[in-house]
C-alpha cells in the first residue's frame, strides 16, 4: 500500500504548505504523488578525477541514454549525468572549467510506513562516481566560471558571447540546464547569456542559440553579461535559462528563464513572477545549427503569502502542452543566513494549452509583456498547479529527513535544481514514473578544492549533495515516450 497519496483536485492545498499561493490551480485528473521512495547523497568532500570537489551536482541532471533498467531482484540501475554550474563561487567566481560528471546508481524503492534510520535511508539510492568530462570551446579554449565582465564580438558563426575580459577571451559559462541527445551531442543552458549551447560528445562547443533581444541584458545601451550588474532590460542578473528540456522525440528544445525579464518586472521579487518559456525546432539536421524559434509563452510563477516570487530552478517535458517545474525558496541547509525552515519547495505542473504564443511579436524586443509585473490583458498565461510538495514532513520523516530545526546532515538542502524521470516498469501501473530531484550544494565544504586551489567554505559546515526520489502517476505522458527519451 502506498503511503500518503496525494490527488490533485481543482483546488489543491499541499500538506504543510504554509507560505505559498497556488497560481490559477486547475484540475489535473489522474495525477498522483505516491510519495517519497528513496534518498541518496554524495559527500561534500568527494573529489572528481581532476582533483576538484564534486559539488553543485544538482544544478542539472539527466539519465544517460540506454543505461536505465530493472534488475531481476527488483532494484533499478542506471547512470546519471550531472552538471554543476560555475564552481565554488560563494566568495566570488573562480576560473573553474565547466564540466559534467557520471554517477552509476542503484535504486531500491521503499514504500513502507516504518521510518528508516538515516543510514538505511541512504541505501535506497546508492551513487558511485564514475568519470568527468571537461567542456571546451573550439580551438580547445577552456570555458570558465569567471563572471562575464567582457563581451566577445559577434562573428559569422556565433553571436556576441560572454567572456571574463578583453585579455581573457574565453567563454564565461554559468551552466544550468542539460539535455542529452540521441546522437550523443548535448545542450547546455546558461545564465550569463542567457544562451543555449550545443556540445559534441567530446565536450567541444558546436553551436550557440541566441534568444530574442528581449532576453539579452543591456546596460546603458550596451550588452552587459555580468552577473554582478542588474541590467536596464533583458534577463535579470543570475536569472537566465535555469530550466532546459526537450520533447520526447528530440525535435523541440525548451528553455525557461528563472524569473521575469527586467522589463517585465524582474528587478523585484514582488513583480518578477511572469517568466517566459521559449521553444526552438532543433531537428531535422538542416535546422540544428541555427534552430528557429517556434514558440514563446508567459508562465506565472507562484508567490509567497507576502507576494514574493518563488523562482523556478528546472523544467521537464511531459507532453507538448504540459511540463514539470521546480519552484522553491532558498531556505534550508546552505541558506546564506542559516535559516533552516523552508516554506516552499515543490515540483509543480504548468500547462500552455490556452496560453498565448508571443514569439515573433513586439514582445521579443524592448516592449514588455508584463510592465511592472502586470501582464498585458491581450496575453493569456500558462496555468500553474502545485503537485509534489518536497516539504511534506510525513514523507521526509520516513527517511529520517526534516525541514527546519537543527542544521545537521538530515536537514534538507536549500537549493533543489535538477529533475529526471524514469519508468517504474510496473505493468499494473503503466503511467507510474520515478521522479528524481537533485539538490545543488553550491560546493559548500570545509575541505574543498576548486580549480586546483584548496578552500574552506565560509558557511562553516559540510553540505552533502542530496537526492530525493518520488513515485508519481503522470497520465498525460504518452506511454513509451519517457523510455524513448532516455534510450530504453
Amino acid at each position: 500500500m502506498w503511503s500518503n497519496i496525494y490527488l490533485l483536485p481543482s483546488l489543491l492545498v499541499l500538506s504543510n504548505q504554509v507560505a505559498a499561493i497556488p497560481v490559477e490551480p486547475r484540475a489535473l485528473t489522474g495525477f498522483v504523488n505516491k510519495g517519497l521512495v528513496a534518498f541518496g547523497l554524495v559527500p561534500s568532500r568527494a573529489r572528481d578525477s581532476t582533483g576538484d570537489t564534486l559539488g553543485g551536482l544538482g544544478s542539472a541532471v539527466a539519465i544517460k541514454r540506454g543505461t536505465f533498467k530493472k534488475t531481476i531482484n527488483g532494484t533499478f540501475v542506471g547512470t546519471f549525468v550531472t552538471q554543476p554550474d560555475r564552481g565554488y563561487n560563494v566568495e566570488g567566481t573562480v576560473d573553474w572549467q565547466t564540466r559534467q560528471h557520471e554517477f552509476d546508481f542503484v535504486l531500491t524503492p521503499y514504500d513502507g510506513a516504518t521510518p528508516l534510520s538515516f543510514a538505511d535511508a541512504q541505501q535506497t539510492l546508492k551513487l558511485k562516481y564514475k568519470k568527468t568530462l571537461l567542456y571546451r570551446e573550439r580551438g580547445l579554449k577552456k570555458p570558465t566560471g569567471l563572471d562575464a565582465l567582457g563581451v566577445r564580438p559577434a562573428n559569422p558563426v556565433d553571436p556576441e558571447l560572454p567572456i571574463p575580459s578583453g585579455t581573457k577571451n574565453t567563454l564565461s559559462l554559468d551552466a544550468e540546464g542539460l539535455v542529452l541527445n540521441n546522437d550523443k551531442t548535448f545542450w547546455v543552458s546558461d545564465e550569463y547569456g542567457a544562451y543555449v549551447y550545443r556540445f559534441l560528445p567530446s565536450g567541444t562547443l558546436l553551436s550557440v542559440i541566441k534568444p530574442p533581444e528581449a532576453v539579452i541584458p543591456y546596460v546603458n545601451g550596451s550588452i552587459d553579461f555580468s552577473s554582478a550588474d542588474e541590467p536596464d532590460r533583458g534577463r535579470a542578473a543570475n536569472a537566465g535559462f535555469e530550466g532546459l528540456t526537450i520533447s520526447s522525440d528530440g525535435k523541440t528544445l525548451y528553455a525557461m528563464l528563472q524569473s521575469a525579464t527586467i522589463q517585465d518586472g524582474g528587478a523585484d521579487k514582488a513583480t518578477s513572477r511572469h517568466t517566459r518559456l521559449f521553444a526552438w525546432k532543433v531537428q531535422p539536421l538542416l535546422t540544428s545549427l541555427k534552430p528557429p524559434l517556434v514558440g514563446e509563452w508567459v508562465v506565472p510563477l507562484p508567490q509567497t503569502s507576502k507576494g514574493k516570487t518563488l523562482a523556478q530552478s528546472e523544467i521537464h517535458y511531459l507532453n507538448e502542452k504540459q511540463f514539470l517545474v521546480l519552484s522553491r525558496d532558498g531556505k534550508g541547509r546552505g541558506d546564506d543566513e542559516h535559516d533552516t525552515k523552508s516554506a516552499y519547495k515543490s515540483v509543480d505542473v504548468f500547462d500552455i494549452t490556452s496560453a498565448t504564443d508571443i514569439h515573433s511579436t513586439l514582445f521579443d524586443g524592448a516592449t514588455p509583456v508584463a510592465p511592472n509585473g502586470v501582464l498585458e490583458p491581450s496575453v493569456t498565461p500558462a496555468t500553474y498547479t502545485p503537485f509534489v510538495n518536497i516539504l511534506d514532513s510525513a514523507q521526509l520523516s520516513r527517511f529520517s529527513l526534516h525541514n527546519g530545526g537543527t542544521s545537521d546532515a538530515m536537514l534538507i538542502n536549500a537549493k533543489w535544481e535538477g529533475l529526471a524521470l524514469a519508468p517504474t516498469q510496473d505493468p499494473t501501473t503503466p503511467d507510474d514514473y520515478f521522479l528524481f530531484v537533485f539538490s545543488d550544494n553550491d560546493f559548500i565544504t570545509l575541505d574543498g578544492v576548486a580549480a586546483g586551489q584548496p578552500y574552506s567554505s565560509s558557511y562553516g559546515e559540510d553540505l552533502d549533495s542530496q537526492v530525493l526520489v518520488y513515485r508519481v502517476t503522470l497520465p498525460t505522458v504518452a506511454r513509451g515516450s519517457v523510455e524513448k527519451s532516455i534510450g530504453i
